[in-house]
């Protein structure tokens, strides 16, 4: 009995080694709370977070977790984070809060009512290993460090100026006092991250090889967008060149997509625009290293608004994130906890409320779509080959401003994007850190430019420009050049170099007289136009994007020879497998909807009909499956408001067990070849009362509704 046994657990053992080898990592969710049926989300990975943070022991956490199936990971933040012990002295009987980041009044800055944003000292980077080493020895398969963020507005503590002797060997200088200290002081707040990364991801990649182990390591972090318009540093696309790094969670979501920007000189929230963008900058700056990319939404916010703005704006967030066919793994939301058991208004009431059960099902249908979206090589609709120029030095311009130079929310970016967005064109971002890359301008035919808002860190970058510019490249570049962190002491104007502006050391490349505005210069095979405009320019005053848009235009079908002339219209669409994205942008003048004919399925609706055609009015997006877009012939589930297991098909029959979030309601439409004569469905073998049950004959689909349990309910179908 007692060899029967250890045979047994040997067994299960091995087995377990087996499927932990085999686990998937396509959809993961954050959460700091223990394992609770009612957010029992069924996404591959559960990102357990915090050593410290509310929810109990941290590997009771994650054991509970882990027996539920979850692939276990771990995360916690790197510049802020519950770590009381650490600031009180609990740790090594010293106080830590000297440690803060310090703005010019002396204040600290907080991320939560004790807890500081730090500079990260080599002290607490000790303390973060030991929640590292923690996590690892409670077995988790990854470690996620998030948010290394530096407030630009910090930089005035006696830890920051400690570390600006060592990193520029001289005294610390005020960053408000110039430019050149500005400038000084954002470089080193984006290095002290990049190192602290560095240093705490080699210890838990040798900790893990030492213990025979194998550790993944990953960042979740905002968009370069972002933390430039909330003005924060963050090492950002310089990250991918840390070799024990293994991709990114891209965190972008409404609360950094309603961020306000200029359009006609109105300031206002354009959330799909702006999150689309977001993602495309997290993609462009991914794309060319080959680490992996996880898209974040949520299906609500931080900040308490409303559950009708929370679904609005969750809808654009998400069509935005799946326009970009080339990611297919996603961190289906933050927080499940806050959104199941959260409660939150509804507009024009003063009640707060739980979610309700429309909305709770319509966010699992689009949840459970993730775990089966296809990468795709499809490219959204619209004239391809379009890029805007960033780089990591955008964040070094926002704060503190100098001689009157304003760029209002981030203006010089969004003046060179928005107006080409509005117009249906899907354009790119390429960051300037990736050029020395050879994928970086591979898709690129025209690139648009400007250092108003940001400065080359090297003068690399001007000949990888400069090459492509004579390969053929059209070069549009947009600038008056008389911000005052044009005349920072950098490379472009020392050690031999004495140029103005760092675009002047461009030009001289292409043997082009900066003087020679507003007209197309030939380069090489390619050509090269100086419009001494600022970007910002383009959006902040009222029709200011017009002539940009026939430059655009003449350089697109002109100087490109494009085979297809540059379209302007007012809609994406985007083909991925079975399922179909679109958003239509309003402030067009073309203000009619997108039809999309059918038969289709509506997955943004949690009554999951079946349609002839979906009409998009300006403003909105759809989600939609393509019902003539899969072989017809075996039964199978098109949209589910659960996750599906144990599928069973045998002659006429049907058989599965589908999981979700206890106390919510299943919507789920599957394909049949023929009408069904009986439907079961029991949880532990207890009838379970169907809500609805209709069969539409022309889709040959089943509806069924009925109450989800985490445990699984057991739906079996003959026809």
């Amino acid at each position: 009995m007692k060899n029967r046994i250890v045979l047994t657990l040997s067994f299960t053992f091995l087995w377990c080694l087996i499927c932990i080898g085999q686990q998937k990592e396509k959809t993961s969710f954050q959460i700091a709370a223990p394992f609770n049926e009612a957010y029992d989300v069924r996404s591959d990975i559960v990102m357990v977070y915090g050593i410290n943070d509310a929810g109990g022991n941290f590997e009771e956490r994650v054991k509970g977790w882990r027996e539920k199936g979850y692939n276990v990971q771990f995360m916690t933040g790197i510049a802020w984070g519950q770590y009381q012990d650490y600031f009180k002295g609990q740790w090594d009987g010293k106080q830590h809060f000297d440690e803060g980041q310090v703005q010019r009044n002396g204040d600290t800055i907080w991320h939560g009512r004790d807890v500081p944003y730090l500079v990260p000292s080599e002290n607490f980077l000790k303390y973060i290993k030991t929640h590292v080493k923690r996590a690892i020895d409670a077995g988790v398969t990854a470690i996620y460090l998030e948010e290394p963020e530096f407030w630009a507005r910090a930089g005035y503590s006696e830890g920051f100026k400690k570390e600006w002797q060592k990193f520029y060997k001289e005294l610390w200088r005020p960053q408000h006092q110039s430019p050149e200290a500005t400038y000084m002081s954002s470089k080193l707040k984006y290095q002290l991250y990049l190192n602290a990364l560095k240093d705490v991801f080699a210890y838990a990649k040798s900790y893990a090889k030492a213990n025979g182990k194998k550790i993944q390591c990953y960042v979740p972090t905002h968009s370069l967008i972002n933390y430039s318009s909330w003005q924060i540093v963050s090492p950002e696309a310089n990250l991918a060149s840390i070799n024990d790094m293994d991709g990114y969670i891209a965190q972008i979501w409404t609360g950094t997509s309603r961020e306000p920007v200029f359009y006609r000189g109105v300031k206002k929230e354009r959330v799909f625009e702006n999150a689309f963008l977001e993602y495309g900058s997290m993609v462009s700056m991914t794309a060319p290293t080959g680490k992996r990319m996880y898209f974040l939404t949520d299906p609500i916010e931080d900040w308490p608004r409303t559950w009708d703005d929370y679904k609005r704006n969750y809808q654009a967030t998400f069509t935005a994130k799946l326009l970009y066919p080339s990611v297919e793994h996603y961190e289906v939301m933050p927080w499940p906890n806050r959104i199941y058991l959260g409660k939150f208004k509804l507009e024009g009431s003063d009640e707060r409320q739980p979610i309700s059960e429309a909305y709770a099902t319509q966010m699992q249908i689009m949840v459970n779509a993730l775990n089966d979206m296809p990468a795709s090589k499809n490219r959204v609709s619209g004239s391809q080959g379009i890029g805007i120029l960033v780089s990591n030095s955008m964040m070094f311009q926002r704060f503190p401003t100098h001689a009157g130079y304003e760029d209002p929310q981030l203006s010089n970016f969004y003046g060179m994007a928005i107006p080409l967005l509005k117009q249906g064109v899907p354009i790119e971002t390429v960051h300037m850190e990736n050029l020395d890359n050879v994928n970086a301008l591979k898709n690129i035919k025209l690139l648009i430019m400007s250092y108003s808002n940001m400065k080359p860190l090297s003068p690399s970058y001007h000949d990888v420009l400069t090459k492509w510019v004579k390969q053929g490249g059209v070069l549009v570049y947009h600038g008056r050049d008389n911000d005052p962190f044009q005349n920072i002491k950098e490379w472009w104007n020392s050690n031999g170099l004495r140029f103005s502006a760092p675009s002047a050391h461009l030009f001289r490349k292409m043997g082009v007289n900066q003087d020679q505005t507003d007209k197309f210069h030939k380069v090489g095979s390619g050509y090269i136009c100086i419009v001494r405009k600022d970007p910002k320019e383009l959006i902040m005053e009222d029709n200011g994007d017009v002539r940009f848009l026939t430059t655009i235009k003449t350089a697109y079908d002109k100087l490109l020879k494009s085979p297809t002339p540059l379209v302007f219209k007012n809609s994406f669409r985007l083909n991925r497998g079975p399922y179909i994205i679109a958003a239509v942008v309003n402030e067009n003048k073309d203000e009619q909807p997108l039809h999309i004919k059918g038969p289709i399925i509506d997955l943004f609706d949690p009554e999951l009909p079946v349609l002839s055609v979906k009409s998009i009015a300006p403003g909105h997006q759809a989600f939609l499956y393509d019902l003539a877009a899969f072989k017809k012939g075996e039964p199978r589930i098109l949209a589910a408001a659960g996750r599906s297991y144990d599928h069973k098909i045998e002659k006429n029959h049907y058989e599965f067990l589908l999981k979700s979030p206890s106390k919510t309601t299943n919507s789920m439409r599957i394909y049949l070849p023929a009408k069904p004569v009986a439907v079961n469905v029991n949880r532990k073998g207890v009838l379970i009362p169907l809500r609805k049950m209709e069969w539409d004959a022309a889709s040959q689909t089943l509806l069924l509704q009925f109450e989800n349990f985490s445990d699984g309910v057991r739906v079996d179908v003959h026809w």
